[in-house]
């Protein structure tokens, strides 16, 4: 149970990130949906394999979502965020709104990290 208001901040984010990775990305490439394939295709990856993305997906938003291993799941999520990124810049697509997407939802996740978790705080103070 969160002790502080900075602790039910991050787990509201965590809640909104969580939220999004799940219904926005995996769900969409799990259940074989058409976008999923449709996307990949048009980002020049015809023959990527969707399912197993989902897969990964999943599984690090769960991995981040879990107390104990929140920042194992960051840390791979951010291979993902990365391969993402790059995607992007060789397609040619808008920085600001396609390409950066991706840091702005590692911004969101390592901010929730950091406000739910007593520890990282201390690992990576923010003195003003």
């Amino acid at each position: 149970m969160p002790k502080s208001n900075l602790e039910r901040a991050g787990w509201g984010m965590t809640l909104l990130f969580a939220l999004f990775m799940l219904g926005a990305s995996a769900l969409p490439k799990l259940a074989g949906m058409a976008v999923a394939a449709d996307t990949m295709k048009s980002l020049g990856w015809a023959d990527a394999p969707v399912f197993f993305i989902g897969c990964l997906e999943l599984a690090f938003t769960l991995l981040f979502v879990i107390p104990r291993t929140g920042l194992l799941g960051a840390i791979l999520m951010m291979g993902i965020y990365g391969g993402a990124i790059v995607t992007q810049m060789r397609a040619g697509s808008p920085l600001a709104s396609h390409t950066l997407f991706s840091v702005y939802l590692g911004l969101l996740m390592w901010g929730a990290l950091w406000l739910r978790d007593p520890a990282f705080r201390k690992l990576f103070p923010i003195r003003l």
